[in-house]
């Protein structure tokens, strides 16, 4: 069964990373071709955005990118500390290890911010949250990303990258079609009724 690392930082939204659980989750209990997820932190223990507090099921020293066939990256908020985990050397270089095997590399609103300053999205196009004035989208294109401002989920080679929490289902969808099939991201699309 292929596996998806959910990589979490403190003050991660709690939406976006449900997604990923979710889907797969259901592609899991509901699919035609079952796909596993687990997730990390730096800490054994990571807080969210709306104070959900989670115990990871994978200790920061057990990951190999080996054991795992994606990456998958959810937002968070600055003011609970998420830049502070995900601009941490350790959790950048994470992703540059999945993205030098071309493993599929999805975030979510913010969550691009990370793969910006990990240097994978150099010259690629990308995406990330497009409110506040736009402050973030400024802040991809400073990290060497083509900004792209009129779709929602941007896919580029095996990095896939979006706007905002409501497009989170559709991008954990999008990872899930990747690693099983069409098929099976439809049925699960279905199921799950979008």
């Amino acid at each position: 069964m292929k596996q998806v690392l959910l990589l979490l930082a403190n003050g991660f939204e709690e939406y976006e990373a449900s997604a990923f659980t979710d889907v797969m989750g259901w592609s899991r209990a509901e699919g035609l071709i079952p796909v596993g997820l687990r997730y990390t932190a730096l800490t054994s223990e990571v807080r969210g955005a709306w104070n959900f507090k989670l115990k990871t099921d994978l200790a920061w020293g057990q990951v190999r990118v080996s054991d795992f066939d994606a990456l998958a990256i959810p937002g968070g908020f600055e003011e609970f500390g998420f830049y502070k985990d995900a601009y941490d050397e350790r959790f950048l270089e994470l992703i540059r290890a999945f993205d030098r095997v071309q493993k599929p590399i999805a975030s979510i609103c913010v969550g691009a911010l990370p793969l910006g300053k990990a240097g994978i999205l150099k010259n690629k196009k990308a995406t990330t949250y497009n409110l506040s004035k736009g402050k973030r989208l400024e802040q991809l294109q400073l990290l060497g990303a083509e900004v792209c401002h009129t779709n929602a989920i941007i896919e580029t080679g095996h990095i896939i990258t979006s706007q905002g929490p409501s497009t989170a289902i559709g991008v954990a969808l999008r990872l899930l079609e990747r690693l099983s099939s069409t098929e099976n991201a439809n049925t699960i699309k279905h199921l799950m009724r979008f």
